[in-house]
């Protein structure tokens, strides 16, 4: 009896170490993105469900390939030579509580192309379950500058630039009120880091708004940035100049003609036959448009000195 108890105990043993190994679980986490700023540490956690020792299963952390593993641990052992080498000196396995399942990825000084999904997989022999996981990183810049263009008779361009953001940011001119001011351009780049270098062109007309700001903000983690410039109405006085400019050489040279036909009408009764006095006429009046060319660069360049000093930047 004694043996026949010892014999039923040890099958008894046996089909619960069957049925434990059989056992079906699920892999739980993090169900929404995890935000991390560029150049810190991210920490990703997942966990058996039901809760159960885990020491002996592989755990996979993976990001596009299965076979490109970010960081593996098999059989209690932590296998860097089988991980892609870029992670290798910048993550570790948190183990703590792996004897309830869980275990937490920790990857340090984060890059834009650590941005995106993380799969966690745990492994026995042939069954496994996973979790996937995404990472955003994100970089706000402060880094903001107005550039100003000689004016014209269109009117002034500002160029607003900024660097160092991540995602792309979002960007926009605005008054004085907070409206949006439709910009002329938009433009964007990304240095060897990814990050997003961006531009935004404005053309303000004599007629329209002296103060705006250039506004950006990061769509994931909602900072903004902005800087605002003050414009002196001296900047759109140019554009009077030259149409003053342009209209007194139109009307010179309607005068020219005119006075010209009058004279040769008069004193030879014909255009052909004063050819030597229209030549002399010719050159007056190069001279003159020579003269009012040379008042109207004195006059720009009297304009971009005010310019230099007639506009305001804050941040």
């Amino acid at each position: 009896m004694g043996a026949t108890g010892v014999l039923l105990c040890v099958v008894l043993h046996f089909l619960q170490m069957v049925t434990q190994s059989s056992e079906k679980f699920t892999v739980t986490g993090l169900q929404r993105p995890v935000l991390a700023p560029l150049g810190g540490n991210v920490e990703l956690s997942c966990q058996l469900s039901p809760p159960q020792q885990a020491q002996h299963m592989e755990i996979r952390w993976f990001r596009n390939r299965y076979t490109e593993p970010v960081y593996l641990y098999r059989n209690g052992k932590d296998l860097h030579g089988e991980t892609i080498s870029k992670y290798v000196e910048r993550t570790e396995l948190l183990k703590d509580d792996i004897g309830k399942g869980k275990v937490t990825l920790r990857i340090f000084k984060l890059t834009a192309d650590d941005d995106g999904t993380y799969h966690c997989v745990f492994k026995v022999g042939e069954f496994y379950e996973e979790h996937i996981t995404e990472v955003k990183a994100t970089a706000t810049s402060s880094d903001m500058y107005i550039l100003m263009q000689p004016p014209n008779i269109k009117g002034v361009m500002l160029e607003c630039h900024s660097g160092g953001w991540f995602p792309q940011p979002h960007m926009e001119w605005r008054d004085n009120k907070g409206n949006i001011i439709p910009a002329t351009s938009k433009a964007h780049s990304q240095d060897e880091n990814k990050l997003f270098n961006m531009t935004m062109t404005l053309l303000i007309e004599a007629s329209s708004h002296r103060s705006v700001t250039c506004y950006l903000q990061n769509l994931l983690t909602h900072q903004e940035e902005s800087i605002s410039i003050v414009l002196s109405g001296e900047l759109f006085s140019w554009k009077i100049v030259w149409i003053m400019i342009l209209t007194t050489i139109g009307f010179m040279m309607i005068a020219f003609c005119m006075t010209y036909y009058v004279q040769q009408r008069l004193l030879y009764g014909s255009v052909s036959e004063g050819k030597c006095h229209w030549l002399k006429s010719i050159m007056v009046l190069m001279f003159s448009v020579i003269a009012v060319t040379g008042v109207m660069l004195i006059l720009h360049l009297k304009q971009r000195g005010l310019m230099e000093i007639n506009y305001e930047c804050t941040e």
